[in-house]
């Protein structure tokens, strides 16, 4: 059998059709491998509107933090404190023996150090984007 490769047209749409197979390879190699997602939502008072927040996943005993937001004109206020206590909370609820992530130099390396990450892992490349660092906090 031959096989070709082409750009997909909308990547969005191509996913679904790459990512479940490989979900199911993982299935069947150790089980459990759909993970489930949190998420914590930041509002204006009587708004709807999402304007920041937290966006996690935990998988295999790890819960990794994929996107933390605070609204521009609330950072440093502890918006991003309460949203880690929580998601370290439910990480413990699900059984989680660590938290990870992973934050660019221009990022927040320091916030998340001063709440109990620590970098295991670093890919270096040109500034501002790189250093970037993945950092884990151990629960148990």
């Amino acid at each position: 059998m031959e096989f070709s490769i082409q750009r997909a047209a909308t990547p969005d749409d191509a996913y679904m059709p790459i990512w479940g197979p490989l979900l199911a390879f993982n299935q069947q190699a150790v089980g459990d491998a759909q993970g489930e997602a949190f998420a914590l939502t930041i509002t204006a008072p009587g708004d709807n509107e999402i304007l920041g927040g937290l966006w996690a996943l935990s998988l295999w005993g790890s819960f990794y933090i994929g996107l933390v937001v605070a609204p521009e004109g609330a950072r440093g206020q502890g918006l991003g404190t309460q949203l880690m206590d929580q998601a370290q909370a439910e990480a413990i609820a699900r059984g989680c023996r660590s938290m990870w992530l992973d934050t660019y130099a221009f990022q927040a390396r320091s916030f998340y150090e001063r709440l109990g990450f620590s970098v295991f892992g670093q890919i270096d490349g040109p500034a501002p984007m790189f250093p970037r660092y993945f950092m884990q906090k151990l629960l148990a």
